[in-house]
């Protein structure tokens, strides 16, 4: 209701947009009915204890965050009114699925064997008949998944991406992506040197590395860390 709030803060419709502000994604409430429980179970999968802040008025707060992960999940008592077990579908995305189904049967946890999908949406739906059991063809990224629930029944899905579709971006990179990403730098920055002005190569390597994490092509990133160098003389 853009024009609403612009008539009742008496501001013209045409106002000039404000800066973009980052908004990062960090946590997801989960609901739980037994809190030590869970704190038991994600212990065992070998996510990091952030947090586990109980307070005198009976609220308390557990946080977890996945190995790698920028997002952390969160649950505890007077959270959330939604019933235990509800959150179906949480994404964990990995490089290598199978690997990733090994760490947590290795760990004790019940995980469904891996599979891929024919159909749209058969990984939410375990009756699925859009279900095939082992990999994506080629190992086709987005397409390869396995699943395994905590004790009140909320779902995760292990999905394996490993090339991303173009504008989507690099979120927290693993080692060999940021390897691969660093060598793709070096080159663009190679081609760009012998006519740039003289520069720190840090500048240059930082707008492409960002340009690149916000979805941008290798081109539009490689013109991002020229302007971030001949837009700063």
């Amino acid at each position: 209701m853009a024009t609403l709030s612009a008539v009742t803060n008496n501001e013209p419709a045409n106002k000039g947009i404000a800066p973009r502000v980052d908004m990062k994604f960090e946590v997801v409430v989960i609901p739980v009915a037994d809190v030590d429980r869970s704190k038991e179970f994600y212990t065992k999968l070998g996510w990091r204890l952030d947090a586990d802040f109980p307070f005198d008025n009976g609220f308390r707060v557990v946080q977890f965050t996945p190995p790698g992960s920028g997002c952390s999940v969160q649950f505890g008592i007077q959270m959330t009114t939604a019933a235990p077990g509800s959150a179906q579908g949480l994404y964990l995305i990995v490089s290598d699925v199978e690997a990733a189904r090994k760490g947590l049967v290795g760990r004790g946890i019940e995980v469904s064997e891996v599979f891929h999908t024919t159909r749209p949406g058969a990984q939410f739906r375990p009756d699925s008949n859009g279900r095939v059991s082992g990999l994506a063809p080629d190992h086709r990224s987005y397409f390869s998944f396995a699943t395994f629930n905590d004790p009140d029944g909320n779902t995760w899905l292990l999905q394996e991406i490993t090339e991303r579709l173009p504008g989507r971006g690099l979120s927290n990179p693993d080692v060999a992506t940021l390897t691969e990403l660093l060598r793709e730098t070096e080159q663009h920055h190679g081609d760009y040197e012998p006519t740039a002005p003289k520069h720190h190569w840090s500048g240059w390597y930082a707008a492409y590395i960002v340009a690149r994490q916000e979805g941008k092509t290798a081109e539009e990133a490689a013109k991002a860390g020229k302007l971030r160098i001949e837009g700063s003389l």
